[in-house]
């Protein structure tokens, strides 16, 4: 928020040190919560350990030394524009600014970046985030939305932070799952598929329940039932190794029901306004995934044992000199030649290092594939990919039902549009009831947009490594830590400014050279907060540290608006300045909404 004032009193620094022959450590600034001023603070401790362990600053304690560097700064630092004063207490160098300076430089500077309000500098690196990934010939359900929302919400975030970010999707679209669905349409249900995009999607999840539980051994089998479930089961066999024979009737089959997932897919991130750069496919990558075993043989990182009936496997702790047990030892290639998801990962990472020239890769993946990415990472960094140190597993879990676990095998799963529609028809009910002036389209508008942020923030502000208990009541509450009440803040500062006539403080300079009252002070700070929640989020690959920023900001604001009068104000100049300061409120609540992927509605 104030980097530039920080610049000129680091530079400041830096002078003072180099020219008292003091090697300076790295500053770390942190904000001083206000107390009648606003400041930022930074530490000479690390600098007087430094020095210590040199032999340097005449064997003080560190302590010590480390006043004694804070008031020596203090007593050669200039004069900075926008700083009321400066303090060295117990080793750390105090700036305090000027609170009508600082509060209007807040409030300015969001008024005039906009959306663009807390964007970072560019980082001159690429990043690419691959989410919403779910196997095809199934349907879109909870567990794939969660999926969705973390990615389409860190991409945003990493984005926003200075990132160059590419999206990524990789659909499972070939493999037993895959073709049990093919096998059971062919030979039950062919011609039989609805109309609609999800419906069909919908329909080959039951056709993927229902052959399960064919295939499946059960207590009390027949002989009759038997012989039956064999026969299935070597029809299905038979339907996989033609299509890995690439049988003309087997994969037309297969690109017609893979285009009805595809088709579905592509329609709900539409709905939820994703937009995806690039589409790998495990089919497409399971050839190359073959070849690259042949590579890593040949260097000496794999090593095949099918002279012995064995696979081809890495050991990677043995490769990397580990003693102990960590990495374990991977299979890239069973005995019989077939690839595995590692095989694939590895060739795809190629392909993102080399083709798209990415810097950092994260993978946004549930946490059972936490060892599988563990290995994926280590076999990238032994094969000479740098890359390999920054490629993240954005892990997470579950999403379970009140009763239990989901399970596309049983059919028992949540889908998304059922849950999508159900959360706009709730919250229709109530704006059709509370807003009869509203046009029904418009109603439908603001439902969706309310309904959409209550699902979007009940997955995002949740600890991404922790279940959730997915519960239609508990999602759609408007109450507590909700989207709905963050987007309600945003409403009210709306009408606010609606009730003022939109442009009352327009053409007055912003001033706010009154006592301010403190529910401004805790408004202006939490706004100042932003950029560098951004960065947190960015940084840690951590949504949700936007979920918790975004919903202090709206309780804040929610609290102001209680108390603290603006169009009542008599003051004009006082006037103008509140009308401002809730402006840039509702800008940042904007902001930081769409980084969850929440749309920012005027009324509801």
């Amino acid at each position: 928020m104030f980097n530039d004032i920080q610049q000129i009193i680091e530079d400041q620094i830096k002078i003072i040190c180099a020219a008292n022959d003091i090697a300076l450590a790295a500053l770390k600034w942190t904000s001083i919560p206000f107390a009648g001023e606003w400041g930022m603070a930074t530490s000479f401790f690390q600098t007087a350990a430094d020095a210590a362990r040199a032999g340097q600053g005449g064997g003080k304690p560190v302590p010590q030394r480390a006043q004694e560097l804070a008031e020596q700064v203090k007593g050669q630092l200039g004069s900075v524009d926008g700083i009321s004063r400066v303090e060295a207490v117990r080793g750390y160098l105090n700036v305090y600014f000027e609170t009508s300076s600082y509060a209007r430089r807040v409030v300015d500077e969001v008024l005039a970046s906009g959306t663009d309000f807390g964007r970072g500098a560019p980082k001159n690196e690429r990043v690419m985030v691959e989410f919403c990934s779910p196997n095809t010939h199934h349907s879109f359900h909870i567990g794939h939305y969660l999926n969705a929302m973390l990615g389409e919400s860190l991409a945003r975030l990493t984005s926003f932070a200075g990132f160059e970010t590419i999206r990524a999707s990789y659909p499972g679209d070939l493999g037993l799952g895959v073709i049990t669905v093919m096998w059971a349409y062919d030979k039950f249900y062919k011609g039989q598929e609805p109309a609609g995009i999800h419906e069909r999607g919908q329909w080959m999840l039951k056709i993927y329940a229902e052959a399960t539980a064919l295939l499946e051994k059960k207590d009390g089998e027949t002989p009759e039932d038997i012989t039956r479930r064999e026969v299935f089961e070597a029809e299905r066999r038979e339907m996989y190794k033609k299509w890995e024979s690439g049988d003309a009737h087997v994969r037309a089959l297969w690109q017609e029901t893979r285009e009805w997932s595809l088709a579905e897919l592509r329609d709900i991130l539409a709905m939820l306004k994703i937009k995806i750069d690039v589409w790998f496919y495990e089919s497409e990558v399971d050839e190359p995934s073959r070849k690259i075993v042949d590579e890593l043989i040949q260097k000496k990182i794999a090593t095949d044992e099918r002279a012995t009936n064995g696979p081809v496997i890495v050991k990677i702790d043995e490769l990397l000199g580990l003693t102990k047990d960590k990495y374990r030892t991977a299979v890239i290639l069973r005995s019989d030649g077939t690839s595995l998801y590692l095989t694939k990962d590895l060739a795809l990472a190629r392909e993102k290092f080399e083709k798209h020239h990415v810097d950092r890769s994260i993978y946004v993946v549930d946490f059972r594939q936490s060892l599988h990415f563990q290995q994926a990472f280590k076999i990238l960094e032994i094969w000479g990919f740098p890359q390999a140190a920054k490629c993240y597993h954005l892990s997470y879990g579950y999403v379970t039902l009140p009763e239990g676990a989901m399970s596309s095998r049983k059919g028992r799963v949540v889908l998304f549009k059922e849950v999508a529609d159900e959360a706009v028809k709730r919250v229709l009910a109530v704006e059709s009831a509370k807003r009869g002036d509203i046009e029904e389209s418009q109603r439908v508008e603001i439902a969706t947009q309310i309904g959409l942020g209550a699902l979007a923030y009940t997955m995002l502000s949740t600890d991404n490594n922790k279940d959730i208990v997915f519960d239609m009541d508990t999602a759609l509450s408007f109450d507590g830590h909700t989207g709905p009440y963050i987007q309600n803040a945003h409403v009210r500062a709306s009408a606010i400014l609606r009730k003022a006539g939109g442009t009352a403080e327009s053409g007055q300079p912003t001033m706010f050279n009154y006592s301010l009252e403190q529910k401004e002070v805790e408004l202006i700070e939490q706004i100042a907060k932003f950029g560098a929640a951004v960065e947190q989020a960015a940084n840690e690959y951590r949504p949700m540290v936007m979920a918790a920023y975004a919903y202090e900001l709206a309780n804040i604001f929610h609290s102001f608006y209680q108390v603290i009068p603006v169009t009542q104000t008599e003051d004009a100049n006082i006037r103008s300045d509140r009308l401002k300061l809730v402006r840039a409120a509702r800008q940042v609540l904007a902001n930081a909404l769409n980084l969850l992927v929440i749309d920012a509605p005027e009324v509801m």
